[in-house]
């Protein structure tokens, strides 16, 4: 048997080894419209001929629209309700702490990175928060590092050593573009010295925060990602590009943020202090966001109505719905057990929160642009190859991405 007709299985799925070296990389928070007029605007010609040439889909990513759950489900290739992680935070039920879940004691399923490695295939990550590291690694066999913690790189954590030197680039900051651009440099550098299998690229979305589509500093940085993607293609790359959620404006038209302060909402609706709103969203780093999100879950009293409630929550301007837990499990594909009573998702014009005294804004100079919500599942599924096998009617997520990748396009 040659090696490109070997498999791998993971999560119920079988995938092909590459015949090519394959790079799947996700770019946060890459609403499909900054593609669209980076290219308008002569910012991306590789781009532009990629998808002349190559496959060109819109693809829906998983809910909540965050970041955790949809680079999660697109490296185990299922849904939130199989691998467990159900937004970037969340309230653990055994403790009853709302807490992050960035470890991998989170997981209820292995991921295809580490099914490939284990599969004698030459495995690399490169993320760009380390909030993410230990979840994408979790029992990888090679290399996994974040651009934030590039200069604590070690062989025995990481797989890899002298990663700073290796990229040529200073530690970024990890509020900067400069965060993604180390990841994209981090995986050419790999390409060329490692020569990996199979690769996993994961960016930050710093700029869609701050910049809509089509401004100056989003086309420079979606100029920057064409370049690099053009020097993998030249090293005789497969690529994929994904996205973990889209992203809107969520703002009032004087530029103020667009909020429902669902905590303080149902404290005077229910007249009782004992309710609890969890955002998901939450992480490590709410400096371009507050904090503010489309989707939270409602954790109510016993003796509360949640379908009374529900109903009422539905009525709220701004509001695009609101389910009970079993209806959301079922519909969202979430894990039954680690979301509330309730979940509501807001519209694509508004965030929700739990008091305004919780959230702090100060960072924020610019108009609030977020996610969360129905409103930014929709995400580019790209590839350099035109993948002729595959059905375009089939309806992809981007979860598909690495199905796409190996089975399709080499």
């Amino acid at each position: 048997m040659q090696a490109n007709d070997k498999t791998f299985t993971a999560n119920g799925r079988t995938y092909r080894f590459p015949k090519h070296p394959t790079v799947v990389v996700c770019v946060d928070g890459c609403e499909p419209e900054y593609i669209a007029l980076a290219i308008a605007d002569g910012h991306m010609p590789w781009m532009k001929r990629t998808l002349q040439q190559g496959l060109g889909m819109q693809a829906q990513c998983v809910l909540p629209s965050f970041t955790n759950p949809n680079n999660v489900s697109i490296v185990t290739g299922v849904s939130p309700r199989v691998h467990g992680v159900s937004g970037n935070y969340f309230l653990d039920p055994l403790s009853g702490e709302a807490v992050m879940m960035n470890e991998p004691k989170w997981l209820r399923c292995p991921t295809l990175l580490a099914q490939a490695s284990k599969a004698g295939l030459q495995v690399a990550v490169v993320t760009a928060k380390e909030k993410l590291r230990a979840l994408l690694g979790h029992e990888l066999q090679g290399i996994c590092f974040s651009a934030e913690h590039a200069d604590l790189a070690n062989r025995e954590t990481h797989g890899i050593a002298g990663v700073l030197e290796m990229v040529g680039l200073p530690k970024p900051a990890v509020y900067s573009a400069a965060l993604s651009e180390f990841v994209w440099a981090a995986g050419v550098r790999l390409m060329q010295r490692h020569k990996p299998d199979l690769m996993y690229l994961s960016t930050t979305d710093y700029v869609q925060h701050k910049h809509a589509p089509g401004t100056p500093a989003a086309n420079d940085f979606y100029a920057m990602l064409d370049r690099y993607m053009a020097q993998l293609e030249s090293l005789g790359c497969v690529i994929a590009i994904t996205a973990d959620h889209g992203m809107h404006a969520k703002s009032h038209m004087d530029g103020t943020p667009r909020v429902i302060y669902l905590q303080a909402w149902l404290q005077s609706f229910l007249q009782r202090d004992d309710v609890r709103v969890i955002l998901p969203i939450t992480d490590p780093y709410v400096v371009h966001h507050g904090a503010l999100g489309s989707f939270a879950t409602v954790y109510l009293p016993a003796d509360v109505s949640a379908k009374a409630v529900c109903e009422t929550i539905q009525n709220i301007p701004g509001v695009d719905t609101a389910m009970l837990r079993a209806e959301a499990a079922t519909a969202l594909e979430l894990p039954v057990d680690r979301i509330g009573d309730l979940v509501v998702l807001a519209d694509r014009f508004t965030a929700l929160g739990t008091h305004p005294q919780a959230h702090d804004l100060s960072g924020l100079d610019a108009p609030l642009r977020s996610h969360g919500g129905r409103g930014e599942q929709s995400v580019p599924l790209i590839m350099n190859r035109p993948a002729s096998s595959l059905n375009r009617s089939r309806s992809l997520r981007n979860f598909d991405v690495f199905d796409v990748a190996l089975n399709y396009a080499q």
